[in-house]
């Protein structure tokens, strides 16, 4: 193989090298190292959550009711009975399928559209741009609300409505990185070889504006959750007896004095989970960034 192949099995050789070594700088990041750490233990108590949760999360016993954090009840127990630490758990199910679920509808929209406008330029990057505008122009949350009150409640709505107003980010920051990229020598080579605009921006300017892409998208997830548990809060997202950490947090609301468990447990799992999200977007920030 030399230094000038571009085999597809040179090309996966190459890219898998950078991912091992991406992954052995996260590692010796500690910022970065503990907000995978978090992540990754979210990801396995969403997988597990049925094996750790020691008792059923709608299960229901009036006798044993706002009952404090101890004994077989770690975590306490709400208004009805129910063991807070398993409605956590089974939460995080709730949480991480959001925020996937986003991810996978905003992200892709977003790298096209600002992908597409960066690189024809002229009317259909003002044209795109502006519609962009005109959705960051709103406050999400507010946005959100209004979307999900259109729509009907529930976690579906939520995830559209979260999605719709979380696209123009990444939209921008592709188009950026696509102005940029499309005037380089190897983006100019492919066009002289007949590559469509299709081609040229599927395989030479998307991948250029991946890393940018992902760092944002880690850091945007915890607002992605706040955003969730806000809708969820006010009665627009998952509706009971979901075990939803913002729904959790407005039934306990009126407890909050005698009762702090029933609200302050979901809210710390949110706040631990953000920052999470957080610490592991600026280790993939310094990771990620070309110029180290």
């Amino acid at each position: 193989m030399t230094a000038l192949d571009t085999s597809p099995g040179s090309r996966l050789a190459a890219r898998s090298a950078r991912i091992f070594l991406a992954g052995q700088q996260l590692i010796l990041n500690p910022i970065g190292l503990v907000g995978l750490l978090i992540v990754a233990a979210l990801v396995l108590v969403a997988l597990l959550a049925p094996m750790l949760a020691p008792h059923a999360p709608d299960a229901q016993n009036l006798d044993l009711r706002l009952i404090a954090p101890g004994g077989d009840h770690p975590l306490g127990t709400d208004q009805l009975g129910r063991d807070i630490l398993s409605r956590i758990l089974h939460g995080a199910r709730i949480t991480l399928g959001i925020v996937a679920l986003v991810v996978v509808i905003a992200a892709p929209i977003g790298l096209v559209v600002g992908c597409v406008a960066g690189y024809h330029g002229g009317w259909v990057d003002v044209v795109m741009m502006r519609i962009t505008d005109v959705f960051l122009a709103f406050p999400r949350l507010i946005l959100a609300l209004a979307l999900v009150a259109a729509m009907g409640p529930g976690i579906t709505n939520a995830v559209i409505a979260i999605a719709v107003t979380a696209w123009p980010v990444y939209a921008r920051i592709a188009r950026a990185e696509t102005l940029t990229v499309r005037g380089t020598d190897y983006v100019s080579a492919a066009r002289l070889q007949g590559a469509s605009s299709w081609r040229l921006i599927r395989r030479q300017i998307m991948p250029a504006c991946t890393n940018s892409l992902i760092v944002r998208v880690t850091l945007d997830m915890a607002g992605i959750i706040l955003t969730a548990a806000g809708l969820g809060f006010l009665g627009l997202g998952a509706q009971p007896p979901s075990p939803e950490w913002g729904a959790m947090i407005a039934q306990g609301r009126e407890y909050l004095f005698d009762q702090w468990w029933i609200a302050t447990v979901p809210g710390v799992a949110i706040l631990v989970v953000s920052l999470g999200f957080n610490l592991l977007g600026d280790g993939l920030r310094d990771v990620l960034d070309p110029r180290a």
